[in-house]
């Protein structure tokens, strides 16, 4: 079952950035362990810090992954854009932050995305990741689809 792991804008400097919120691992270090940790699932990463790219990978993957782990970042609460595409795909997309937006600045409790997605984990830090992988898991095929 394949599955995307998509990151937006500054998530590349996790592990040297606000170590006290984000904490002090870097994502590619993380995402070795998460591919260890779900052998049943094919994982890929992509990240950027550009919203065009970040709606790029959702249209390229968005009818043939079996689902996309989504931290958009500061994009969560200001792109429509984004937000459209993932109402425009099939796939079902988790929204993830490492954390916890409802403790921080009264902008960033408003998601744009979280309409159009499955679910939202936040405030785990890097196992909000885990635990959306582990919904993915706990998928089964059936004859039209995808149950839990």
């Amino acid at each position: 079952m394949k599955i995307l792991i998509l990151n937006g804008p500054n998530l590349n400097l996790l592990g040297v950035r606000e170590k006290s919120v984000y904490g002090s691992r870097s994502f590619e270090d993380y995402f070795e362990e998460l591919k260890a940790a779900f052998p049943a699932l094919e994982l890929s990463y992509f990240q950027s810090n550009t919203e065009g790219t970040l709606i790029d990978k959702l249209h390229e993957v968005g009818f043939s992954y079996k689902g996309i782990v989504f931290n958009a970042g500061a994009y969560t609460h200001t792109s429509v854009a984004i937000s459209d595409a993932i109402k425009a795909i099939e796939s079902p997309v988790v929204e993830v932050h490492i954390s916890n937006v409802y403790a921080r600045e009264a902008f960033r409790h408003k998601s744009m995305i979280a309409p159009y997605c499955k679910g939202s984990i936040s405030g785990f830090g890097l196992d909000s990741y885990r635990l959306a992988l582990q919904y993915f898991e706990r998928l089964k095929p059936n004859r039209i689809g995808f149950t839990v």
